[in-house]
C-alpha cells in the first residue's frame, strides 16, 4: 500500500525523491541532531506519491503538461496566463478521499486542533546547486484538519506560480519531472519570541569563518521576505568550536518596526502589528541564545558537510529555540580566481544609505515598483527601486542592473535571490521610494564595505580585474593596510599575508564617535549639547565605558577573525590632539597645541593623567579581543614611541591594564617613524617584539618636510638617499637583534626601484593598501626574482 504521508522521524536524506529537499533535511536533522540537543520541531510530510495521486486521480497530468508546453519561452508574454490555467486546475479539484484520511489521521497525532507550518517541500528544492528559495508556497499557523487539507492543495497550486515555473525554465528543471511533498510541522510560538536567518559564512564575500545571524521581533517570514530590517549578529566559528566565553565579533541593532503575529479574530491566521518602543532598540535575542545557535549551526554544517542557509525560531512561551528549516547555501560554493575591484574617487553626499548586497557599482534610470501592475515599466539595465521586494518579481529582476529598497536586510530573500542573479543591491535604505524618483538616473555603489550608497546622476568610478591565480607568494611578506573593518571580509580574499597595520582612529572616529575620556567622565560632565549627543548614541549602555569597549573590540574583532590565523597588527590610537578634539566630547579633555603633529601624540599620552583612563578602555577592548573572543592573532603596536625611556613607560601601563608582553602569547611592536628609533633602535628592540616603519611620518622627520604643505611638499621622497641610509640602518639593526621588521607605505608598489631596495636590505613584510597590494606584490616578485 503507497505511504501517503510519513512522520519526520522515519525521513533520511536519501528520501528526496519522495518527500522532497525541504523534508528530507529536516528528517535527518531531526535523526542527527536531537541527540546533540538541537531541537527541530516534530511533524510529517505529505509525500510527492500523494502529489502524483492528486494529479493521477484528476487526470491533471495532460492538461497540466499542454498548458506548460504553450508557454512563449522566448519572451514569457503569456506566462501569466498559462500560470493562472494550471493553478485553476488544481485549486478546483478535490484531494482524494484516501489521502484526505491519511493527512487527518497523521495530523491528529500532533494534537488536536494543533496550530501547524504548512510548507511545499519540492523534489528540486535546497539543492546545493539550485535552492528554490521562496519559490513555493508557505502557511503559518494552520489550525484544524479542513484548514490544513485546504493549504495543502494551494501547497501544491504553488508549483505553478509564475516564478517557480520561470524559475525552472532558467535553471533547466523539467515542469513535469519536479514533484511536491508538503511538510506538516509543529508551529513555534515564535510570534510571542523572536526568529530568523543564519548562514554558516558571511553572505556577502564567502568568507566561511564566522556564522552570520538574523534575528527580529515575530514570525521569521518577515525577515525571509526583507518586510523588517533585523538584528545582525557575527559569530566567529574556532571560538564556538573551542566554547570561549565570548565568541561574538559584531552586534548590530535593526530597526525592527513591525512583526508578524498570530490572529486571533479567526478570520486570517497572521497580522502584522507595530512593534515596541523597547523592542525596537533592544535586540531580539539574547547573547546566550545567540551563542547556542551558532553552535547548532557548526553542528549542522558539520552534518551535510557544507555551507548552510538555516531558519531559527524562539518559542517565546517556553524561552526554547528551534531549528525549522536548513538548506545548502547556493552562491558561494567555488570561490573565483579572478576579482573585480571598484573605486569611487570623488562622491557626493548620497541621496540614501543601506545595506550592501554584493560588490559593484552601477548608474541607471529609477523605476519605482509597487507590484507587479508596475512590471512594464521596467526596462533591462533599469534600477528597481521598492518598499519590499517580491519573490514573484524575479522577472523583472533579472532586467535590473541592481536594486534599492526601503526594508530588508542581507538575509532577506530578496538579497539571496540578488546574490544568485549576480545583481547588487541597496537593501534597508528607510526612504528610499521617497528620496528617488521616477526616471532619476543615479548612481549605486555597494564598493565600500558594509554600507551601500545612492548618488544622484551618473558618476565616473573605477573598475578593475585582478587575476589572482596569477599571483605566487613571496618570501617577503605582503600584508595590508586597513582602517575600514567592514572591508576586512573582502579584502581577506586578497592574495596576502595579513594585516601589517590595522589603524585603530578610523574605527574610533566612524563606529564610537565619541573621545574615551568623555565615557570616563560622563558622570561628571555638566549638561550640554555634547553630553545629550553621547546619551543618546549610548542609550542602551548604563555603563557608558563598555561602549566604547564593545564597540572597538567588535571592529577590532571582525578584522581579527577575517584573517585569522594569520597576524593582525593594531596600532593603538594616534590622533592628535586636534583630531582628538573632533571626537563628541574632545573638546573638554584635549589641550590647544601649536603643533599638534609633534605633540601630544602616540606614546606619550597613554601613561599620561590626562588620557591614561581613555588608553584603559582601549586595552581593555584589546584584551577581550586576545582572551575572550580567542582572536590571539592579534599583535599590538605602539606609535610615536620618542625614546626608550617612554616605552618601558608605555609597557608598565599596558600590564596595569592586563596586556602584558609575553603573557598568553601577547606580542607588542612599535612603530619606527622617529630618527630617534633608528638611531637608538637595538636599544628599542629589547622593549619589543617587532618594528613596523612608517615611511610618511619618517621620511618628514628626516627631510624636515611638511607633505601636506603645497609651498615643500614636492621635497618629500621616499627614495631620497638620507631616507634610504636610515631605513638601511634600522632594518640592518633590527635583524642583528632577531627581530622582525616591515614596512606601511605606498612607495614600494608606486616605484619598483624602492621594493627592490626593501627586498635588498631583508625586510620580512611590507604592508599596502587594498588598491596597491597588488601592484606591490608584483614589484616584490621582480626583486626577488633577481
Amino acid at each position: 500500500m503507497t505511504k501517503y504521508c510519513i512522520s519526520f522521524s522515519e525521513i533520511r536524506h536519501t528520501d528526496l525523491a519522495s518527500v522532497g529537499g525541504k523534508n528530507a533535511s529536516l528528517g535527518e536533522m531531526i535523526r542527527k541532531m536531537t541527540p546533540l540537543g538541537i531541537r527541530v520541531p516534530m511533524g510529517f510530510a505529505v509525500t510527492v506519491a500523494a502529489f502524483r495521486a492528486f494529479l493521477r486521480e484528476a487526470e491533471l497530468e495532460a492538461p497540466l503538461k499542454n498548458s506548460l508546453d504553450s508557454l512563449d519561452k522566448d519572451t514569457l508574454s503569456n506566462l501569466p496566463e498559462v500560470g493562472r490555467k494550471c493553478r485553476r486546475m488544481i485549486l478546483s479539484t478535490a484531494i482524494p478521499d484516501q489521502i484526505q484520511a491519511e493527512i487527518q489521521a497523521f495530523y491528529l497525532k500532533l494534537g488536536k486542533n494543533k496550530s501547524v507550518a504548512v510548507r511545499s517541500s519540492a523534489t528540486a528544492e535546497d539543492l546545493p546547486s539550485a535552492s528554490f528559495a521562496g519559490q513555493h508556497d508557505s502557511f503559518l499557523n494552520i489550525k484544524g484538519p479542513k484548514a490544513l487539507l485546504e493549504a495543502v492543495r494551494n501547497c501544491y497550486a504553488s508549483l505553478y506560480n509564475d516564478r517557480a515555473i520561470k524559475y525552472r525554465l532558467d535553471n533547466g528543471f523539467d515542469h513535469m519531472d519536479v514533484g511536491l511533498s508538503v511538510g506538516v510541522q509543529h508551529m513555534v510560538r515564535s510570534d510571542k519570541g523572536s526568529a530568523g536567518v543564519a548562514f554558516t559564512l558571511d553572505p556577502e564575500s564567502g568568507f566561511d569563518n564566522v556564522v552570520y545571524l538574523t534575528s527580529a521581533w515575530g514570525l521569521g517570514e518577515m525577515v525571509v521576505q526583507g518586510a523588517v530590517n533585523p538584528d545582525e549578529f557575527y559569530l566567529f566559528k574556532p571560538s564556538l568550536a573551542k566554547a570561549l566565553s565570548y565568541p561574538i565579533l559584531q552586534k548590530k541593532p535593526g530597526a525592527k518596526e513591525h512583526k508578524m503575529v498570530f490572529a486571533k479574530d479567526g478570520k486570517k491566521p497572521l497580522k502584522i502589528v507595530p512593534t515596541t518602543a523597547g523592542e525596537k532598540t533592544g535586540f531580539s535575542l539574547e547573547e546566550s541564545d545567540l551563542i547556542q545557535l551558532g553552535k547548532w549551526c557548526l553542528e549542522i554544517e558539520k552534518l551535510y558537510d557544507t555551507p548552510m542557509d538555516i531558519e531559527w525560531a524562539k518559542d517565546g512561551k517556553s524561552g526554547e529555540l528551534s531549528i525549522v528549516q536548513a538548506r545548502p547555501e547556493t552562491v558561494h560554493r567555488k570561490k573565483a580566481l579572478t576579482l573585480k575591484t571598484y573605486h569611487m574617487p570623488n562622491k557626493p553626499d548620497p541621496l540614501c544609505v543601506g545595506k550592501a548586497v554584493g560588490k559593484a557599482i552601477a548608474s541607471g534610470k529609477v523605476v519605482i515598483v509597487n507590484s507587479l501592475s508596475d512590471a512594464s515599466k521596467v526596462e533591462k539595465g533599469d534600477i528597481i527601486v521598492a518598499d519590499i521586494t517580491n519573490p514573484d518579481w524575479n522577472a523583472l529582476l533579472r532586467k535590473a542592473i541592481c536594486i534599492v529598497t526601503n526594508k530588508g536586510g542581507r538575509t532577506s530573500h530578496a538579497s539571496i535571490v540578488a546574490r544568485e542573479l549576480g545583481i547588487h543591491a541597496v537593501v534597508g535604505c528607510g526612504n528610499a521610494t521617497e528620496k528617488l524618483k521616477d526616471g532619476q538616473v543615479v548612481t549605486v555603489s555597494c564598493a565600500e564595505g558594509d554600507e551601500g550608497e545612492v548618488f544622484d546622476g551618473k558618476l565616473d568610478w573605477e573598475e578593475r580585474e585582478v587575476h589572482l591565480g596569477d599571483l605566487k607568494e613571496t618570501k617577503t611578506r605582503a600584508m595590508l593596510i586597513l582602517a575600514d573593518p567592514d572591508r576586512a571580509f573582502q579584502m581577506a580574499m586578497y592574495p596576502q599575508q595579513g594585516v601589517g597595520l590595522l589603524r585603530m582612529e578610523f574605527i574610533i572616529s566612524t563606529a564610537i564617535r565619541i573621545h574615551p575620556m568623555a565615557l570616563v567622565r560622563y558622570g561628571e560632565m555638566v549638561e550640554s549639547h555634547e553630553k545629550r549627543a553621547i546619551h543618546a548614541l549610548t542609550s542602551a549602555y548604563e555603563n557608558k565605558e563598555l561602549y566604547f569597549v564593545e564597540k572597538l573590540a567588535a571592529s577590532v574583532g571582525m578584522v581579527a577573525a577575517a584573517f585569522y590565523p594569520k597576524e593582525v597588527i593594531v596600532r593603538m590610537s594616534d590622533f592628535k590632539s586636534n583630531e582628538y578634539r573632533e571626537l563628541i566630547g574632545g573638546k573638554y579633555f584635549e589641550p590647544e597645541e601649536e603643533n599638534p603633529m609633534l605633540g601630544f601624540r602616540g606614546a606619550s599620552r597613554y601613561y599620561h593623567g590626562l588620557y591614561r583612563e581613555g588608553f584603559g578602555l582601549e586595552c581593555r577592548a584589546m584584551k577581550r579581543v586576545r582572551e575572550e573572543m580567542g582572536l590571539d592573532n592579534v599583535k599590538l603596536m605602539v606609535p610615536f614611541c620618542r625614546t626608550p625611556e617612554e616605552g618601558k613607560q608605555v609597557l608598565k601601563c599596558m600590564k596595569s591594564f592586563g596586556l602584558e608582553r609575553g603573557k598568553k602569547n601577547l606580542e607588542i611592536y612599535m612603530m619606527v617613524e622617529i630618527p630617534s628609533n633608528v638611531i637608538l633602535a637595538e636599544t628599542f628592540a629589547d622593549l619589543f617584539d617587532g618594528f613596523s616603519i612608517g615611511s610618511n611620518d619618517l621620511t618628514q622627520l628626516i627631510l624636515g618636510v611638511d607633505r601636506d604643505s603645497e609651498l615643500v611638499s614636492g621635497l618629500f621622497d621616499e627614495n631620497n638617499p638620507a631616507v634610504k641610509e636610515m631605513l638601511a640602518r634600522v632594518i640592518r639593526d633590527v635583524k642583528r637583534k632577531g627581530k622582525m621588521i616591515g614596512l606601511c607605505g605606498q612607495a614600494p608598489s608606486d616605484y619598483p626601484e624602492f621594493a627592490g631596495f626593501l627586498v635588498d636590505q631583508g625586510i620580512d613584510s611590507i604592508s599596502f593598501n587594498a588598491d596597491a597590494l597588488i601592484g606591490g606584490i608584483k614589484n616584490i616578485q621582480k626583486a626577488e626574482n633577481k
